[in-house]
């Protein structure tokens, strides 16, 4: 998928990760939370929200990866900087490492220029301090001032890969909050938005009943009754 539905998106970026988590909970999918990362920056905008373009790292080799590997454009981590389409999200393997950094300043300020949607890593980021400074979204495992080539290789682009756990595959739409990063498969994407953009209208009306002092038990989830006057609720504030 190289573009999202505009209504589609506009969903994706207000609800939270945990609603988007329950929504594809109920239709059999468990694993979709990236593990070990956190949001580094605090962009404007609402969620990261993006299709995934994604980059897979091997253990390094010292033959190859030397300081003289950067002098090739089409070394596969700079390669990878130069092609991720506008809007799309760089989705990082580094397989958990955490002894080095996936990239530092001069590569994330060189996505943003280039209008990618954000970056995700399961491994850190070098110039932490100045990228948390950045209108731009970042996801990563902190921050590591090692260079990448110490124990990864990159070698390949846009391919399936395993990030903080979780299988993401090109395309995949990619969904950031304070929380976290949830992978959506591409397919599923508009139904997830648009079931989880209306599981937060009857979660706004739920929270007022517990806040109010009702029980948990019928409120949520909630029975018969508790759905009548939900729609009731809604007809009210013209939902």
């Amino acid at each position: 998928m190289s573009e999202l539905n505009p209504a589609t998106l506009a969903h994706l970026k207000k609800v939270s990760v945990a609603t988007l988590c329950t929504q594809l909970f109920k239709r059999g999918f468990r694993n979709v939370f990236i593990q070990g990362t956190q949001r580094l920056t605090t962009p404007s905008g609402g969620n990261l929200v993006g299709p995934a373009f994604t980059m897979r790292s091997i253990p390094a080799r010292e033959d190859l990866d030397q300081i003289s590997a950067f002098d090739n454009p089409d070394h596969p981590q700079r390669k990878g900087i130069e092609s991720v389409p506008p809007g799309h999200v760089l989705v990082l393997d580094c397989r958990g490492e955490k002894r080095v950094a996936s990239g530092g300043q001069i590569l994330t300020t060189r996505l943003k220029v280039r209008g990618a949607a954000g970056l995700v890593s399961d491994g850190p980021v070098r110039d932490s301090g100045d990228i948390k400074k950045m209108d731009f979204p970042v996801y990563c495992a902190g921050g590591s001032a090692p260079l990448n080539l110490i124990h990864h290789h990159a070698i390949d682009l846009n391919v399936p890969i395993g990030c903080g756990g979780v299988a993401v595959y090109p395309g995949d739409i990619i969904v950031g909050d304070e929380e976290g990063v949830v992978v959506i498969p591409a397919h599923l994407a508009d139904e997830v938005a648009t079931d989880a953009a209306a599981q937060e209208v009857q979660e706004v009306f739920l929270l007022e009943r517990v806040a109010g002092g009702a029980k948990l038990a019928g409120t949520y989830p909630p029975n018969a009754e508790t759905k009548a006057m939900f729609e009731a609720w809604k007809k009210e504030k013209g939902l």
